[in-house]
This record gives C-alpha cells, structure tokens and sequence, in this order.
C-alpha cells in the first residue's frame, strides 16, 4: 500500500474530507489531495504532523515493516486502541486476552485429537 492509499484510508476511517484535514494541519488541500494522488510525497516534518494528527506512526503512515512480522492491520489494531478512551481500551484488552485464551483452547484441543488418531493408528 503506497502512502496516499493509506492516508486515504485513515480520512474514510474518521469520515473526514481532505479539505477537512488540510483546514486542521493548515496544508493546502490541493497538496493533500496531491499527495492522496500520488502526484507528491511529504517531507519529513509533514510526516510528523500526519502522524501526531492520526495517532499513528510514521512506519505506519509509509507501510514499513522494518523486520518485525507486523501486517497492516496490526498497525491498525494500534491504531484504533490509541482512539478509544481508557474504560474502552481496557474493555478491548479484556476481549484480546478472551480470543488468545480462545484460541490456545481450540489449537490445543486439535493437536490432543490429531495425537489421538496417532495413538490409535499405531
């Protein structure tokens, strides 16, 4: 995903327009749409003002993953979680450590079946 794709995509997140953005940063709007085009790159320190607006890291703003294995959406799970006020995040980890817990139970339960049919085969 190229920067103006992803810039795009936080706008239609919070329902903005580029106009609206531009207003707030006090960019043009035509640079704003500009750089959603394709047709111009930000230099470093309008990189740091998107990212401060969004709440995102730059590394999410250029799509980088530097190494680590992050997807995408990862980034935009950070992303939302950095939105929410506090009651909701801890709501939020509550259902994260409920889906991992989830998970481990059903993967377990798997293996313990596939090891059966092993067992039994043998």
């Amino acid at each position: 995903m190229n920067f103006g794709d992803v810039l795009r995509e936080l706008l239609e997140d919070r329902n903005m327009t580029q106009k609206q953005l531009a207003a707030d940063l006090n960019i043009a709007a035509t640079t704003i749409g500009n750089y959603i085009r394709g047709m111009r790159e930000p230099d470093f320190e309008i990189l740091k003002l998107l990212a401060a607006y969004f709440h995102v890291t730059i590394d999410y703003l250029l799509d980088f993953q530097s190494g680590v294995e992050q997807d995408h959406s990862e980034q935009e799970l950070l992303q939302l979680y950095r939105l929410l006020p506090k009651e909701q995040k801890e709501l939020l980890l509550e259902q994260g450590k409920l889906l991992a817990r989830f998970s481990l139970k059903k993967e377990e339960t798997l293996s313990g079946s596939t090891l059966q049919r092993k067992n039994d085969a043998g």
